[in-house]
């Protein structure tokens, strides 16, 4: 196991460098067709000096909290419209044919399209941002929920109703260790993709966030602090995901 952690740790390094030296080749062939000045403050060492800046900025922090404020509401909102109506449309065969095409054209249509009328639905940038997200993180939940329900053997419930289990019961003994791993998983989807929606929505009015980051650094010209900006969105986003993975490798129940 220290064996295979080890080499784990070495490819990892080895992939993290082989990104830097193609970032860096990337970096001199724009030089070369195009001498702008841009490609040099967005260059490895630059960006990464930024990034080892922005640790110590308290700005960096108060933008990762109103991102994730946003994010955690957006999810809670996803999580209490998404779970019931997974329940239901996964437990009654008319209910999900009547409501699959209609499900699928929604889960097809891009958030950000609905950034119009987002703005004009609510007074608060917050609330249309928090709106776009919901929009993005309710269908992983829905489908996954779903996914988990189809995997229930009756024959458990029959069982936990034969030992004159009560609903609480066969919620926990049944029907929750049967869909837990699957919730955890469209939660992880879920967030997955409200942390690729964020950056785009928090170009509106807001005056807090990655987004509204990312766009004051591109307005300020500072593209060394806008590339670490983004190397520091990709750092947060990976290791928010890495312990939803490890939460849903810890509660695998068969």
């Amino acid at each position: 196991m220290i064996f295979n952690m080890r080499a784990n740790i070495k490819y990892s390094i080895f992939g993290i460098i082989t990104l830097l030296v193609f970032w860096q080749l990337l970096v001199v062939i724009g030089i070369t067709l195009n001498d702008n000045y841009v490609y040099t403050q967005i260059a490895p060492i630059n960006s990464l000096e930024a990034l080892w800046h922005l640790f110590f900025e308290e700005k960096f922090y108060n933008h990762i909290f109103a991102s994730f404020y946003r994010i955690f509401c957006a999810l809670f909102l996803a999580l209490l419209i998404g779970i019931p109506l997974g329940l239901i449309y996964s437990t009654n065969e008319k209910i999900k044919n009547v409501f699959y095409l209609p499900f699928q054209i929604l889960r097809m249509i891009s958030p950000l399209s609905w950034m119009p009328i987002a703005v004009l639905i609510y007074d608060s940038w917050d609330g249309a941002i928090i709106f776009l997200i919901v929009m993005a993180a309710i269908w992983p939940i829905i489908f996954n929920l779903t996914q988990g329900m189809a995997k229930i053997d009756i024959g458990w419930i029959y069982v936990a109703k034969s030992f004159k289990a009560n609903v609480i019961d066969q919620l926990r003994y049944a029907i929750i260790p049967a869909i837990a791993q699957d919730v955890i998983t469209g939660l992880r989807l879920a967030l997955g993709v409200s942390w690729i929606i964020i950056v785009p929505a928090e170009y509106l009015g807001v005056t807090s966030g990655l987004g509204y980051a990312i766009n004051d650094a591109r307005d300020t010209l500072d593209y060394s602090k806008l590339a670490a900006l983004i190397l520091a969105i990709g750092i947060i986003g990976f290791t928010i995901d890495s312990l939803l993975q490890s939460l849903n490798s810890k509660f695998k129940w068969n």
